[in-house]
């Protein structure tokens, strides 16, 4: 019998890892900026009650917090990346908690900015804007001018502005239990090989063929969560708690008002999403039902969903192939495009595989003075390390044309936004894979599969969190207790909700709450959901209209975060405001469910 550990940090090959240097070239020189931007903070004293001065004065104050900010993101991006290379290095640690404590001395040094210039008379505000000298701050004051309301005085905002650190506690801990301190045991597979059961194989002993395996390593694996369910359901609370507290400190009326607020989101479109998604289940549970009837069960569960049906399909595609096939899928997206991507893809923008307390999953980040890094822990057997790859790829190349395009006070996209970049590659990959394979049903059933259990798990279970999120921030505004019961007893309910018909809810997956890492980044998850809506039409546009449709998308993705995302929507050819793009979703899904039944009853 053999095993199979993940390996240390120091055991993986330099190629195989991201390229920091290019952020510092060493940890003297992060120490040395984060030394120099520290004696730079007293600087914002000399700008306040002097902002309503003149135009020129607030450029220059503006011109000074916007350097501040573009060298703490540069120190931060580092701390964090070496952070996530390994958990429990201390060393770096200590570097993100000394940039977070920055973080938050500078906004509280700066805090006095934002009421000061909403202080401003609108007569003279009017006339500041007209002057050519904040002529390209048009927008970044008018994001500014409209949280007025939500706004609070000098002394309050530097009172929120200390608290931000504190603010990170929870998710803190959540992220140090579930990336460093559990663990979940060895397990045996069917060559009586031992391998160590982590975040980054979860999946793929989860589409074993052999069902005692997949059942194993479900048990196995919630079993870490159930022994600290209690300390789990402890931090979301507190992390619900928080948003609650910002939510009533700045007079929101809500907590999802106020998260959906800095992006100017209407909460119409987050309820079009929750009622257009619940109300068209059944492709999805047709879709349950016929992975029941072909896996020959006579009850489905969790740990059933994941397997590919189509059995007999071998995939292993080492990284570098992987590139490749992402560079020949992003085709119709042009050839400027996919040079640069396949040039960071395989020159270090690339944190590949999975070390002992790396985190887990996968990003992308990097900040307006670096390349898009990737985190990642690719895995050859598993496709959806293929689709992981291009997904984050398209974040990737959404922030490379993002910072070519605009000036740093303008590059940021935002999340509603971010998520259509990334879905809209793993869209035109399908497309691409279909084509390629399109003399061979095995592996067309075998892409079909997981193109499906792909938008199952974005567009519906997303659309589930969702629902869940907004219970725990009622239950919170309504002074009702989120204890462990509560959570989980709720999430049981929505659960069979969208899949009960079809699933059996074992207890344990009640505890899935319980791990959501977005939980407790509030109401982001809708986001997967509208994102895949939308890129699933865009992507059609590109692929039946052609160059018109790509050279507004290209566009799209140069707009960063020059405007409101519903408006860079628009532009692109999409409007989030309707139930349209969700409908056209759920018709896309339906179409795949239909197109992969008969393929594989055919085989």
């Amino acid at each position: 019998m053999t095993q199979t550990s993940i390996p240390k940090r120091d055991a993986i090959l330099e190629k195989d890892t991201w390229d920091l240097t290019t952020l510092f070239p060493s940890d003297p020189e992060w120490e040395k900026a984060y030394d120099a931007l520290e004696t730079t903070i007293s600087t914002f004293e000399k700008f306040a009650g002097k902002l309503g001065e003149s135009a020129n004065q607030l450029k220059e104050a503006i011109l000074f917090d916007m350097s501040v900010s573009r060298e703490l993101d540069r120190i931060y991006t580092y701390a964090h990346l070496k952070t996530d290379e390994d958990k429990k290095n201390q060393l770096y640690l200590g570097f993100y908690q000394k940039a977070m404590t920055l973080y938050t001395r500078i906004s509280e040094a700066a805090s006095f900015m934002i009421p000061e210039i909403q202080s401003i008379p609108d007569d003279v505000m009017k006339g500041f804007i007209k002057d050519p000298a904040l002529h390209d701050y048009t927008f970044y004051l008018e994001k500014i001018l409209r949280n007025k309301p939500h706004t609070l005085s000098k002394e309050t905002e530097k009172i929120l502005a200390m608290s931000a650190d504190l603010a990170h506690t929870s998710s803190e801990v959540f992220g140090q239990l579930d990336n460093s301190d559990m663990t979940f045991g060895m397990i045996r597979d069917e060559n009586d090989r031992e391998t160590e059961l982590s975040h980054g194989n979860f999946t793929t002993f989860l589409m074993n063929p052999k069902r005692d395996i997949r059942e194993k390593a479900f048990f196995q694996y919630y079993k870490a969560y159930r022994d600290h369910q209690h300390t789990l359901s402890t931090t979301l609370s507190a992390s619900v708690k928080k948003d609650l507290f910002y939510t009533q400190a700045r007079k929101f009326k809500s907590c999802r008002h106020a998260s959906l607020f800095n992006e100017n989101i209407p909460e119409t479109v987050y309820d079009h999403l929750t009622k257009t998604v619940k109300n068209n289940l059944t492709p999805l549970l047709t879709y349950l039902d016929f992975r029941k009837k072909t896996l020959h069960l006579d009850d489905l569960h969790f740990y059933d969903t994941y397997v590919p049906l189509t059995s007999d399909v071998k995939f292993d595609m080492p990284y570098e192939e992987a590139v490749d096939t992402c560079v020949k899928a992003l085709k119709p997206l042009g050839q400027t495009y996919t040079d640069v991507l396949k040039k960071g893809l395989v020159n270090r923008w690339v944190d590949r595989y999975e070390n002992s307390g790396k985190r887990s999953g996968a990003y992308s980040s990097g900040c307006y003075d670096s390349p898009p890094y990737i985190l990642m822990n690719y895995d050859s057997r598993n496709l959806n390390s293929l689709y992981t790859l291009i997904h984050e790829a398209g974040h990737s190349m959404h922030s490379y044309y993002a910072i070519q395009a605009q000036p740093y006070h303008d590059h940021e996209y935002t999340i509603f936004v971010a998520e259509v970049a990334s879905t809209l590659n793993e869209t035109l990959l399908s497309h691409y894979l279909l084509e390629l394979y399109r003399e061979s049903p095995e592996m067309q059933s075998y892409i079909l599969n997981r193109e499906i259990d792909n938008i199952r798990a974005t567009l519906y279970r997303q659309t589930m969190f969702a629902e869940f999120e907004v219970f725990t921030h009622n239950c919170a505004e309504k002074n009702q207790p989120l204890t462990l019961s509560t959570l989980t007893g709720e999430y049981r309910k929505l659960l069979e909700t969208y899949f009960g018909k079809s699933l059996i809810i074992d207890d344990d997956l009640e505890l899935e709450c319980l791990r959501i890492p977005h939980f407790y980044s509030a109401f982001y998850v809708y986001k997967y959901a509208t994102g895949i809506s939308a890129a699933i039409s865009l992507a059609n546009k590109i692929i039946h209209i052609g160059e018109k449709a790509t050279q507004a998308y290209l566009d799209f993705l140069k707009l960063g975060g020059s405007r409101f995302p519903i408006d860079e929507l628009l532009s692109a050819g999409v409007d989030m405001r309707t139930p349209e793009p969700v409908e056209n979703a759920i018709t896309h899904f339906n179409n795949l469910v239909e197109r992969f039944m008969d393929i594989y009853g055919k085989l």
